[in-house]
């Protein structure tokens, strides 16, 4: 059971906010649905979406999110309904109904996007109002992208997301590999061709030298250690730290000007811009999400770097 509670307060008295579920599951899809990219960084694609009269079956909610990846939302209605075997069983229809998927994203998105799918890292994101210690075991055993998250509504007009199982998740995801697919990933927005070599992130740490190896450890140790709700998410070009969206990518250049970059979800217009060091990229091509980039050379970059870390965690 959550043990969050909320108050309403003023000078004078506090009160506690009594927190409750929907009385009918559909109320809360079609409201997460209508705000699908502000609550969870997912694009909507399709709302109970058939899999055909071979499988008989509808996926509750269909999405993609910032970073390209295909996303299965189910909401699980009762205490005792299986919702994590029926989201498996939709997470493995939709690998091997890509071309399916493809152009439900080609018709909502357009083609580009359906260029930049990440199929390595499909996730299913199951939504209710608590989830049993089992739900949590079972989940915690499956080496596969799932997310459960408790909602809860407090008044008419504030509602609540709490990821239960961000540690699990996360340790799921080092351990993922990336699967052979033939199209090709793009970045989010197309940096010019002299701005960052077309190499994998995985390439680049294959010939990064130890000391900026060393710099992209200890920083990516620092992010992880902001809280236990993050998910590390290696993709092809970067790698993604988010709690429920994206706050931070990384990813790093190991030749010619070798740097660790960072992209943070914070407004540059917030931040002191130092040449070099920091840039706004909100109309830059860059790799990731987010729109303030910094760059880590040395240890004394990661220094400065840290309070804009933990800004850009506290703030998303």
């Amino acid at each position: 059971m959550s043990d969050i509670r909320l108050f309403r307060y003023n000078a004078t008295e506090a009160q506690e906010l009594a927190g409750k579920s929907v009385a009918i599951e559909k109320t809360l899809q079609s409201l997460i649905e209508s705000q699908m990219e502000t609550f969870l960084g997912v694009r909507f694609l399709a709302t109970e979406y058939s899999t055909g009269n071979k499988h008989r079956g509808r996926i509750d909610s269909l999405g993609l999110d910032e970073n390209g990846c295909p996303v299965i939302i189910e909401y699980k209605r009762h205490s005792n309904e299986t919702v994590i075997n029926q989201g498996l069983f939709y997470l493995d229809w939709l690998l091997d109904h890509k071309a399916d998927f493809r152009l439900l994203v080609m018709d909502k998105l357009g083609k580009e996007e359906a260029d930049k799918i990440e199929w390595s890292e499909t996730r299913l994101l199951c939504i209710a109002s608590d989830f049993t210690r089992y739900d949590e075991h079972a989940v915690a055993q499956i080496n596969r992208n799932i997310e459960l998250i408790r909602y809860k509504l407090f008044g008419d007009d504030l509602l609540l997301f709490e990821l239960v199982n961000g540690a699990n998740a996360a340790s799921t995801a080092a351990t993922a590999t990336v699967e052979d697919d033939p199209v090709e990933t793009k970045p989010t927005k197309v940096p010019a061709a002299s701005t960052l070599a077309m190499k994998t992130h995985a390439d680049q740490m294959a010939t990064a030298s130890p000391e900026l190896l060393t710099l992209f450890e200890q920083t990516r140790s620092f992010i992880l250690a902001q809280g236990d709700d993050i998910i590390e998410k290696p993709l092809k070009l970067y790698v993604a730290f988010r709690r429920l969206k994206n706050f931070v990518c990384m990813s790093l250049v190991s030749k010619q000007d070798p740097r660790v970059f960072l992209t943070l979800k914070l407004d540059p217009t917030t931040a002191d811009l130092e040449k070099g060091f920091t840039r706004d990229v909100t109309n830059i091509g860059h790799w990731g999400t987010g729109d303030l980039e910094v760059a880590l050379r040395k240890p004394a970059d990661f220094e400065k770097a840290k309070s804009l870390i933990e800004r850009a965690y506290q703030e998303n």
